[in-house]
């Protein structure tokens, strides 16, 4: 896809001599990236990159085949969030509202129903935040860009709204975003007082749990940034084993990759740290000769990565951490095994558990004893993955019983936490290990979209020692040349 977009943009400089002609005519600025602005990242077509507008009208028609006869969907764009006064936190788009729409922008509402189609009620600009802010998608974006089939001012939901609610059957709305200028309307607190309220997020986590292949495609190039940038960092930690310098690193390096931001802050826990499961302080000097456990992902056009390793920045695991470690790789990998269309996270679950217990009284930090669950809980109170998608935890909507399908994208991330005040010999103490992958589910099997960042131990101790060792040489090389 990259390929294709660097082709069109060649052809466009040959025809100009070498140089992009300047135009008269007039682009329409729809508040984000399209074919028209961004050619370096949309094809003409798309709305979304890598998603064109087929297929969003494809989730509508889908959703719509989910609802009852008459059924009314409303989906709100997300707020805005402030941080002070007049300095608001980075925007991201409520993932429902993206999906079926499109639009990446605050302040409007999607209504969507059999008889009106897509209906967007979009805000109007303002001169003075244009001026401050730069131009927001309106009506006309809604109509042309988004591919609405009907388009209002955000006013005049009031008048609008109101009516559609009257006429329909049951009303859906996205509850976690519900806004209260429409559910203050009269119309809508009638429906919600007869029960004809519900949550839209049954239906849309039911079409997100499965990837088409062009969400797949940028699942797999948003895991691809995540593995190259946790590489990048991991050899990084050689020289500079600091939890702020690596938490920076891995935000520098996939940022100039092409992602967006990160899907979540990154936990970079060295020592001990690594036992809290989502430490995210990342204010601490790793010590030599203590594992630093990264667990780190990022979003691409609206697709999450998330993967973990651990790692001695030394380039040496000790001989209680090689144990260890070696016991959770080899539960990620026969885990991983397992992930086939009809297996369910419940089993690969209780698999994983199985596994770790055996492995955990082999080592003697897990004993045999009525008590012996709940000390495994301690150690380990986490699931062995959850699904992932365009949220990190995904379409929390869909039962981890369920059975997995083509096309559906899990974690597999088996670890172990002990804390240093647990009673383990003390070479245990404080160690905390994580594995995670991102595992497509496919026809026949499974695809591993991290399957290029590292995890055999060998491998490590390689990449950390021979690799960090002849780059360093070699710069210091270059440095006395430089010198005499």
């Amino acid at each position: 896809m990259q390929a294709l977009r660097r082709r069109i943009l060649e052809k466009l400089i040959s025809r100009t001599n070498g140089y992009l002609a300047y135009s008269t005519l007039k682009v329409l600025d729809a508040g984000q990236p399209t074919a028209a602005t961004h050619p370096q990242l949309l094809l003409e077509g798309e709305i979304m990159p890598g998603i064109a507008a087929e297929e969003y009208a494809l989730r509508r028609k889908r959703l719509l085949e989910l609802l009852p006869d008459n059924g009314l969907a409303i989906l709100a764009s997300a707020p805005v969030k402030m941080m002070t006064d007049v300095v608001p936190y980075t925007f991201r788009q409520d993932t429902d509202y993206l999906y079926i729409t499109g639009c990446a922008q605050p302040g409007g509402v999607a209504v969507l129903s059999r008889e009106c189609g897509l209906c967007m009620f979009m805000p109007e600009s303002d001169p003075h935040d244009v001026i401050w802010q730069g131009q927001i998608a309106g009506v006309d974006a809604a109509l042309d860009t988004f591919k609405a089939d009907n388009a209002f001012p955000l006013k005049s939901i009031n008048e609008v709204l109101p009516g559609m609610i009257r006429k329909s059957s049951k009303i859906f709305h996205n509850v976690k975003t519900a806004l209260p200028f429409y559910m203050d309307l009269d119309a809508f607190q009638k429906a919600s007082s007869g029960g004809r309220v519900k949550d839209l997020s049954i239906c849309t986590h039911e079409l997100r749990w499965v990837k088409s292949p062009a969400e797949q495609n940028l699942m797999r190039q948003s895991a691809s940034i995540a593995c190259q940038a946790l590489l990048q960092t991991m050899l990084f930690s050689k020289s500079l084993p600091d939890e702020s310098m690596l938490s920076a690193k891995i935000e520098y390096e996939c940022r100039m990759r092409g992602a967006q931001r990160m899907a979540f802050n990154p936990v970079v826990g060295g020592g001990s740290n690594a036992a809290v499961i989502h430490y995210s302080r990342n204010d601490q000097t790793i010590k030599d000769g203590n594992l630093v456990l990264m667990d780190v992902g990022c979003e691409l056009h609206g697709y999450v990565s998330d993967l973990t390793r651990t790692w001695p920045p030394c380039g040496n695991f000790s001989p209680a951490q090689e144990e260890l470690y070696d016991m959770i790789l080899e539960t990620n990998k026969e885990c991983i095994k397992l992930c086939k269309p009809g297996t369910s996270i419940r089993q690969l679950h209780n698999y994983s558990v199985e596994m770790l217990k055996k492995g955990l009284k082999e080592t003697g930090i897990l004993k045999n004893s009525r008590n012996a669950t709940q000390t495994y809980n301690q150690l380990n109170p986490t699931s062995i993955g959850h699904f992932l998608g365009m949220d990190v935890h995904d379409c929390s909507a869909v039962d981890v019983d369920r059975p997995l399908k083509p096309g559906v994208v899990i974690t597999i991330e088996p670890g172990v936490y002990i804390p240093s005040s647990f009673d383990v010999p003390d070479w245990y103490k404080g160690i905390g290990i994580r594995i995670e992958d991102e595992v497509l589910i496919t026809d026949c099997g499974y695809e591993v979209l991290t399957g290029s960042m590292p995890k055999e131990t060998q491998h490590i101790k390689s990449l950390l020692n021979d690799y960090c060792n002849g780059e360093r040489s070699e710069t210091h090389g270059n440095m006395r040349v430089a010198s005499t």
